[in-house]
Order: structure tokens, then C-alpha cells, then sequence
């Protein structure tokens, strides 16, 4: 076998793995990031929490956590 028959045949045995990554990188790259969804929805949990006068902030907001945290999951984040 010469060399440039070793190099095919290296080349035809990992032609399946590119593709694999390939839609995986693809998948992804297709996800978005957490910082850029529910933006609304942090933003209330956040003002809620910060400017709550409640002698516990997360007992008297655990609407809007709720709400962010079913958001986030609709997006596959588990938060």
C-alpha cells in the first residue's frame, strides 16, 4: 500500500466521525446563551429581590422566581 492510499483510506475511515461533530457544533450553536433569554423575566425577579421590604425577599417574590425559572427551562436551562 502506498502512501497515498494509506492517507485516502485514513481519510475515508473518518469521513462518519465530521459529520457527528459537525451537527453537534450545529445543535449547539443553534441553543442561545442564558444571559439572552427571559431578560423580562430576570429583570422583574431582580427588582422584586432587590427591592423587596420583606423580612425574606425570596418568600415574598417566589412568583416571579417561578415564573423566570419555568422560562429559563422552556429554553433547556435548569436553574
Amino acid at each position: 500500500m502506498s502512501s497515498a492510499q494509506a492517507t485516502a483510506s485514513s481519510i475515508a475511515s473518518s469521513a462518519p466521525v465530521a459529520p457527528v461533530i459537525a451537527q453537534s457544533a450545529a445543535a449547539a450553536a443553534d441553543k442561545p446563551k442564558p444571559c439572552c433569554v427571559c431578560k423580562d423575566e430576570k429583570a422583574k425577579r431582580d427588582e422584586c429581590m432587590l427591592f423587596s421590604r420583606a423580612a425574606d425577599p425570596q418568600k415574598d417574590c417566589v412568583s416571579t422566581i417561578d415564573q423566570y425559572r419555568s422560562c429559563m427551562a422552556g429554553f433547556g436551562f435548569k436553574v
